[in-house]
């Protein structure tokens, strides 16, 4: 690659990826447009604004009219649509031969890594997708999550020794952001990859430096540093691997560079992808998960009561936390042929935006909808992990995870008070808090 290719082809990857995507929306937002509005980052967050945007688009009917794409908030639209073969993951495909397919096909990056690069598992299709999902699902199945909660409970209790010893009296309040629920699940998952102790604080640098590959809108010098990121993180996994294959472990990264399929295993692109998705995925979905359930039981302290009263309800919790505010507001999917989604007519080409946040409140499916309520009979029934062959691989990692840290957390902590300067982070289709000072209340 020339110099002056080195140069334009990330700016041209930057504007097709984010600076268009921002622009066009906030053209059309001026103009009314409900996805455009959706997306604005002053929306993402509001609570309020975006459950009356939900209701706009449920009321126009199964598939609403935007001005760049069709959108749905129906829950049952959003899983046909989810699990429909008929539809695929990504943008531009290799028989995209207009001009922003050709422009986005010749600034690719051959080195490119992350979660939305392939072959990621977010954005492969079958029978590739077939048969790589089954080798990585049989490693990180229900039994070998459980398998881990004895760990992340030891994880937990440490963290919040360390938090409760640096809390003095008199101090100022701490960031349970920064100091708890990042740190979590970074150490979780280090564990998970293999990762060794004296190598975690490089883990976590790159997993809080990667986890905006998964966001829209990034500006150029935030988008360049994280391909930077990933590339370093990619280095790394490359030795890491090598070191696996050389001296496996009894962590689950060995155990998948050991799974074979009728004698074939993952190639090695397709585990540097898996590890690069348990890392930038696991990482993000699990932060904002705790983070969102801090605030919605403080917000609540009747539901709360309710958790210690009959600690059996913590699981739901935990799925209702994901239905009243998701890690991830909405996703996408492009019809690949002529088809029908609820009996109306999609085109080849036409983006069906799934906005899940709204499905998770449809009141046809979620009786008082809007309500938080830890015991709900059906709060399992949210989309917030997507649904069909591309729901989230760390599903039961992330429950795993929500559960055992937040009870830790409020039952260590009963007298725990969240101060004023919470900030939601900045990101516009990821949800979660970037600073949550509290008081430990001990």
């Amino acid at each position: 690659m020339s110099p002056t290719d080195s140069l334009v082809r990330p700016a041209v990857r930057w504007s097709l990826g984010h600076a268009l995507p921002s622009t066009v929306m906030r053209n059309a937002a001026r103009h009314g447009d409900l996805q455009g509005r959706l997306v604005d980052r002053r929306v993402a967050h509001d609570h309020v604004a975006l459950r009356a945007i939900a209701d706009e688009v449920r009321a126009s009917g199964p598939l609403h009219h935007a001005r760049y794409a069709l959108m749905t908030a129906h829950q049952p639209v959003v899983r046909e649509v989810l699990t429909s073969n008929d539809f695929r993951t990504g943008v531009f495909d290799a028989g995209d031969q207009g001009v922003l397919g050709r422009l986005g096909t010749w600034a690719a990056d051959p080195r490119a890594f992350g979660p939305l690069s392939p072959p990621s598992l977010l954005v492969t299709e079958p029978p590739q997708h077939t048969r790589y999902r089954k080798l990585v699902t049989r490693v990180f199945s229900v039994r070998a999550v459980e398998g881990l909660r004895e760990r992340t409970q030891q994880v937990a209790d440490e963290l919040l020794d360390d938090l409760e010893e640096r809390a003095r009296p008199g101090d100022g309040p701490v960031d349970l952001v920064e100091r708890y629920c990042a740190l979590l699940p970074v150490t979780v998952i280090a564990e998970i990859l293999g990762v060794p102790p004296e190598e975690r604080d490089r883990v976590l640098a790159f997993g809080a430096a990667a986890a905006p590959s998964l966001d829209l809108g990034l500006g150029y010098a935030e988008f360049r540093r994280v391909e930077r990121a990933l590339a370093g993180f990619r280095t790394w996994l490359a030795r890491h691997l090598a070191s696996l294959r050389e001296r496996p472990g009894d962590d689950l990264m060995s155990q998948l560079v050991a799974a074979r399929e009728d004698g074939v295993g993952l190639s090695d692109a397709e585990l540097e992808a898996t590890a690069g998705l348990v890392l930038a995925a696991g990482f993000e979905t699990t932060v904002n998960l705790l983070s969102n359930g801090i605030v919605l039981l403080a917000e609540h302290p009747d539901e709360l009561a309710r958790l210690r009263a009959d600690p059996a309800l913590w699981s739901t919790a935990v799925d209702e936390v994901l239905r009243v505010d998701p890690p991830v507001l909405l996703t996408g999917r492009v019809a690949r042929r002529d088809t029908e989604v609820a009996g109306v007519p999609v085109r080849r080409g036409s983006v069906v935006t799934c906005l899940l946040a709204g499905a998770n409140r449809d009141p046809a499916v979620f009786a008082d909808p809007d309500r938080f309520d830890v015991g709900r009979a059906n709060a399992r029934d949210h989309v917030s992990f997507s649904a069909g062959r591309h729901y989230c691989l760390g599903a039961a990692l992330a429950r795993m995870e929500g559960e055992v840290g937040l009870r830790t957390l409020l039952d260590r902590f009963p007298d725990l008070v969240l101060e004023p300067g919470a900030q939601r982070r900045p990101t516009r289709i990821l949800r979660g808090w970037e600073a949550l000072p509290a008081r430990l209340g001990r």
